[in-house]
């Protein structure tokens, strides 16, 4: 037995468990309580190539919130528990990539959530963790409001394969892991540099993914 395992009914005591979204009280420090469960939409079947936990509707809107704005980074296991339950069995060596962040952005949260989400993960499979296998040299303003082609336009560059990781990443099967999938544009400028480095098969593993039209 894990040492937090041996002390959980302690803690428990001491910290009553809460539902992270409404505050009502929960068997277990794991999860939501049964209303907010029920609220999370789960996609119909995966996507070619992308495992979504949840569709992003209201519920996993402040999920998300309040894990990368409102610090509930504990919020990271759970949401990794409900990726690696749509991915499946693995097959062979894959390597865990988390959608990296500028170093101003990094430095303002303290944390890169889809790098906590990919940790996690790990733990969960027998994927191994590359946290810096994709670098943001470059900061890029909000792409709400932009086109396909605009939003192109503005990741161009910005993401790039670290060079000290190439050939980590030579003929690897990615896990790209990120918190929400929007328009994809993010996803595509990390997919373009994983495909510099000589990645052979790329997954992308997001906790909510906004429905197409959405």
């Amino acid at each position: 037995m894990a040492v937090k395992d041996a002390f959980a009914p302690l803690v428990d005591l001491i910290y009553p468990p809460r539902c992270p979204l409404c505050g009502d009280a929960i068997a277990a420090q794991k999860g939501l309580c049964l209303e907010c469960w029920s609220a999370l939409e789960i996609p119909a079947q995966a996507t070619d190539g992308i495992a979504a936990a949840t569709l992003y509707n209201d519920t996993a809107r402040q999920l998300v919130l309040n894990f990368k704005h409102g610090r509930k980074i504990a919020l990271a296991s759970m949401m990794a528990r409900q990726i690696a339950g749509r991915l499946g069995e693995l097959d062979g060596d894959w390597l865990a990539v988390p959608v990296p962040l500028h170093r101003i952005r990094l430095w303002q949260r303290g944390f890169n959530q889809s790098a906590l989400i990919a940790r996690e993960l790990c733990k969960m499979t027998d994927a191994k963790l590359l946290v810096d296998a994709l670098l943001r040299p470059r900061r890029t303003p909000s792409l709400g409001g932009l086109g396909a082609a605009e939003r192109a336009e503005v990741l161009n560059g910005a993401i790039v394969p670290n060079p000290a990781r190439r050939s980590r990443l030579a003929g690897a099967q990615v896990l790209l892991v990120d918190d929400v999938l929007t328009s994809g544009a993010t996803t595509d400028a990390c997919k373009t540099a994983l495909r510099m480095a000589g990645a052979s098969r790329i997954r992308v593993a997001c906790f909510s993914r906004v429905p197409e039209g959405g």
